[in-house]
């Protein structure tokens, strides 16, 4: 259900004073909304056709550094200007903030072609490759996070100590602890369902102070603004309510990593799964089976889009559910890859690896381009493994760590193939930077394990 609100609607609710703003906002590399704030009427008098803004927002850091060594966007070529063309389908009320509406953009260039390295665009040319050969790529992403009693303000002022969680426990399906944090999960849920995001449900994760919000499973554009969508609402109103939130894939080596766990299927066009044959002992067609064994054989060149930072290879803890190995199973939370729904119509294959910290729209086309290089090249499923997982050896491991990533990445000939060089060199160049600046900086960790006894 892309979007909730027609032009038409929202020009009669900018003539009744109930919509007075309108947030056009494009995706930036690590899944942020940025944008302006429109006032309602200049948007509906012409605004909903197109804005700038300035190219430099595809080529930044968390911190907004303007990075040097991009191709696309550097002090020599004048950081010029980004197109941001509203994408209509997906205009929505925001009902949160008051008076104010929600329209995401596609960034296109001053010929108006889409930019290759924007994030939806990279994920709109893996759906039209798939839609090619008659298939329509269906996902869901689930995401975790931890809900924390200080405002971001709080924390701030205090360089981020103290932080505490809003619960004291492990509250894991825990109706009674989640009860407790209804003043903001509540505001959560209907928040994000009065803007257009097709929620099921919320529930306790697995420690003290996580929480996972799921929304119904779309086709994978729609999936990735859901996600998008979703992640920034949450964070606005938990700041409404004087509370904080965090997505890092792991913000205390004691606790639970965050997830995003990716769930696909591959539809016909007249909308039956491509993914089931019931003649089979799990339920799958050969098609699904060339879809996984893509993903397993590219599983380690794409963990760049599945764990894009530093912090993300932290997550990776054998015994507290995030996954190390790079492997298939049914129904097995061991795994990186897990087959759900044997059997049945429903049946899908779940990426486990990666973190809530990651860009969903470079997450979905990683996922999908690998699935379908697999159909492509008829690549054959390996053996399903049994048991646990983390004590297997011999198989195939998720890359430790960024760097050993991003030299996977930048040696794939298929995902250059499938993103194109510049693409790859882009986001290389992203993973190489985060490695520079972490290796630069002393950590809290360094100073207290070495400051007297070294």
């Amino acid at each position: 259900m892309p979007g909730n609100l027609t032009l038409d609607a929202l020009k009669a609710a900018v003539t009744t004073g109930e919509i007075d703003t309108v947030l056009v906002a494009g995706v930036d590399m690590q899944g942020r909304l940025m944008g302006k704030r429109f006032h309602a009427q200049f948007f509906i008098n012409g605004g909903y056709k197109e804005t700038h803004c300035c190219n430099y927002l595809l080529a930044v850091d968390m911190e907004m550094t303007t990075v040097q060594g991009y191709k696309s966007s550097n002090w020599q070529t004048g950081y010029g200007d980004y197109v941001m063309k509203p994408d209509m389908a997906t205009l929505r009320l925001v009902p949160w903030l008051p008076g104010t509406a929600l329209v995401l953009c596609d960034m296109l260039d001053h010929h108006h072609h889409p930019v290759a390295h924007s994030p939806r665009q990279i994920l709109k040319r893996q759906v039209e490759r798939a839609r090619a050969i008659g298939l329509e790529p269906m996902m869901a992403t689930e995401l975790e996070f931890y809900l924390f009693e200080n405002s971001y303000e709080s924390l701030r002022d205090s360089n981020f100590a103290g932080l505490k969680p809003i619960s004291a426990y492990n509250e894991d399906y825990h109706i009674f602890q989640t009860t407790k944090e209804e003043d903001v999960m509540r505001a959560v849920r209907n928040g994000l369902y009065g803007a257009g995001i097709p929620i099921e449900n919320s529930k306790g994760e697995a420690d003290s102070g996580q929480e996972e919000v799921n929304y119904r499973y779309s086709d994978a554009l729609d999936t990735a603004d859901n996600h998008t969508i979703t992640k920034h609402g949450i964070k606005e109103i938990a700041w409404t309510k004087g509370r904080s939130v965090t997505f890092m894939a792991k913000y205390d080596h004691r606790k639970a990593g965050s997830s995003s766990h990716c769930h696909q299927s591959l539809w016909t066009k007249d909308g039956k799964p491509a993914f089931f044959d019931k003649d089979d002992k799990h339920g799958m067609s050969t098609l699904m089976k060339h879809y996984i064994a893509g993903q397993l054989a590219y599983a380690r060149e794409m963990t760049v889009f599945l764990a894009p930072y530093v912090n993300s290879y932290k997550r990776f803890t054998v015994g507290m559910f995030a996954p190390t190995k790079a492997v298939w199973s049914a129904d097995n939370r061991t795994a990186g890859f897990r087959v759900c729904g044997e059997h049945t119509k429903a049946i899908r294959v779940e990426c486990r690896i990666p973190g809530s910290d990651v860009n969903p729209y470079l997450t979905c086309a990683a996922l999908l381009a690998a699935g379908l290089a697999g159909i492509e090249q008829k690549l054959e499923l390996e053996p399903e493994m049994k048991g646990d997982m983390y004590s297997a050896g011999g198989v195939r491991e998720i890359p430790h760590n960024l760097r050993e990533a991003a030299d996977l990445l930048n040696g794939s000939k298929m995902y250059r193939a499938a993103f194109g060089d510049d693409v790859i060199d882009h986001y290389h160049h992203a993973a190489q930077w985060e490695i520079s600046e972490t290796d630069r900086v002393v950590t809290d960790f360094e100073i207290q394990r070495l400051l007297e006894r070294a």
